[in-house]
């Protein structure tokens, strides 16, 4: 629970940031998260086990209901008491390790959406500019600038554009017209050759 509530504290965000980075490259905390994981395994192993427990007891408890008439009265009630103690333990048991294993899966939630939180804080500083916000293309965008920018960019690439078709089509009729002069000047040339042969 100490850690649960180390991890939603409010904090400022560069503390928290720096705090989470620490956390996710430590390896004194990775070996610590190893280990966790491995008491945890042996804490659902308990859980199954208990479970198990309280179904045996159960059944004996259930046992003692029915053969209640063959024993004697004060035989039966030190027995009853007996299982029924156990019943308890059983129970308190598997509520124990049962309310840990959920205790820990809410942990490891908490821990990937509070790191998820800061990525997507991240990436929106940089998106918005921030030089601060530490990536490689803040500065790139920071030049970019704000949406009025970007736009007249776009207006200036379409202009571009409608350049560039101008152009082919200025090329596409030079080139017809080139090959139309050259039709002619080719078919002037044979009518000079078949004069000469005559």
């Amino acid at each position: 629970m100490a850690v649960f509530l180390a991890l939603i504290v409010p904090l400022p965000y560069t503390i928290k940031r720096k705090l989470f980075a620490f956390i996710s490259e430590s390896p004194i905390i990775a070996k610590l998260q190893y280990g966790l994981k491995i008491t945890f395994i042996f804490i659902l192993i308990l859980f199954l086990d208990s479970v198990n427990r309280v179904y045996r007891v159960q059944q004996e408890l259930s046992a003692f209901t029915k053969d209640g008439s063959s024993l004697g009265a004060a035989h039966l009630g030190t027995d009853r008491m007996e299982v029924q103690a156990r019943k308890f333990y059983s129970q308190r048991n598997m509520y124990l390790c049962g309310f840990t294993l959920f205790l820990s899966l809410i942990l490891n939630r908490t821990y990937i959406m509070i790191l998820e939180v800061l990525r997507l804080e991240d990436r929106v500083k940089l998106l918005e500019g921030d030089k601060k916000a530490g990536g490689k293309d803040s500065a790139r965008v920071a030049e970019a600038g704000s949406l009025g920018e970007i736009g007249a960019l776009k207006k200036k690439i379409e202009e571009k554009d409608r350049d560039i078709e101008t152009l082919k089509k200025q090329c596409e009729g030079l080139t017809r017209e080139y090959h139309k002069l050259g039709d002619e000047v080719s078919s002037g040339k044979s009518d000079k050759k078949d004069k000469k042969d005559l």
